[in-house]
């Protein structure tokens, strides 16, 4: 059986990135082949040159840094077909796959770029054509006008799962459909020991605090600041923007899609408000601080609320008890370990086999 899946893809983000090439190895173990549609959210570089000239220019010498950095990454995935930009771009898509797949990250937030609309919902599929979601995410309430012409695709789905509870109740009070699961991201249904076959060796000795910054926030950088007084230990700041570099700390400029496990792995603490940053401590058992904004903190809380870490998030950046308030990460590890295998149960009941292991 082949699948393909269209995936939120090709944006500056390392897990974005990484979760996509999470997903094609999860789906290796159940399809004979895994293909990636070559969806190019093209929101991206007309953002670039939207919001005037000096974060024009940053935004345009990080894409000049990210680049390099995800063609070399995109040789990892069985990218098939030319790209899609449009809604016309996916006709044709559909050509020798049994089964269809959208994950995961926020596949189905139109805020974060309308540019393409019904295709994110697979609604270039024929009637009849199996599909699924895997951990995909809405990332917030959706509004009427995307309900009224979502409703209709969201049904033809054969099986949804997605990342967050709040997915559960907008597919369920929303979109009138009962039959979703929650899942973990792709990310983490696969072991610390996978993604440590592809990490590179530390480019960083000893201990410290890994900063990774997605809000461009002035307390953020005071608090690691002052958290680095308070323990000792240095910062390193994982930039992936080029203005970042000047903040604070020991600044690593876009480094390689796998240097973004290295970093986490090898830290005493990550502070972030990510996702990702927050999943892959999680599972390397390195403890985060994970900073809740205000632009959608339901992704980290319903994470941490599923792995029993909610203490370690802050509010403000008053709180620095939560260096005292470590994580219990043998109880995280058997809890990823039973979200695993539910995932793996997931994708079972879809494909009625598994090919190969990990």
């Amino acid at each position: 059986m082949n699948v393909t899946v269209l995936p939120w893809l090709d944006i500056m983000n390392y897990g974005s990135v990484l979760q996509v090439f999470a997903v094609q190895k999860l789906l290796e173990q159940y399809a004979g082949r895994v293909g990636i549609i070559n969806y190019k959210h093209n929101s991206r570089l007309r953002d670039a040159f939207s919001s005037g000239l000096m974060r024009s220019a940053n935004n345009l010498l990080s894409y000049v840094f990210f680049m390099p950095n995800f063609r070399k990454f995109e040789k990892l995935l069985n990218i098939t077909g030319g790209a899609c930009y449009t809604e016309e771009d996916f006709a044709g898509c559909d050509a020798g796959a049994d089964i269809f797949c959208t994950g995961s990250d926020q596949i189905w937030n139109m805020k974060n770029g309308s540019d393409v609309f019904g295709a994110r919902f697979l609604s270039f599929l024929p009637e009849g054509k199996r599909r699924f979601a895997l951990s995909s995410s809405f990332g917030d309430r959706i509004d009427e006008t995307v309900l009224s012409k979502s409703r209709e695709w969201i049904h033809k789905f054969q099986r949804i799962s997605v990342r967050e509870d709040a997915g559960l109740a907008i597919l369920k009070e929303q979109y009138n459909y009962g039959d979703a699961i929650q899942l973990v991201d792709p990310t983490l249904a696969l072991p610390a020991g996978f993604w440590r076959s592809f990490a590179p060796k530390p480019r960083v000795g000893g201990e410290y605090i890994l900063i990774y910054d997605m809000m461009n926030n002035k307390g953020f950088y005071e608090y690691a600041k002052e958290m680095s007084k308070k323990t000792g230990l240095p910062i390193v700041h994982l930039c992936h923007r080029f203005s970042r570099i000047f903040f604070c700390g020991k600044s690593i400029l876009i480094p390689p899609f796998f240097d973004f496990i290295t970093l986490i792995d090898n830290a005493k603490y990550v502070l972030t408000g990510s996702f990702h940053a927050t999943a892959f401590s999680m599972l390397l058992n390195t403890e985060p601080i994970c900073v809740l904004h205000s632009r959608n903190p339901g992704r980290l809380v319903s994470f941490l609320r599923l792995v029993g870490a909610e203490h370690r998030a802050i509010k403000d950046f008053s709180d620095f008890d939560v260096l005292g308030r470590d994580a219990d990460f043998a109880s995280i590890n058997t809890i990823l370990e039973h979200e695993r295998q539910r995932v793996a149960d997931f994708l079972s009941g879809i494909f009625q086999t598994r090919c190969n292991a990990i």
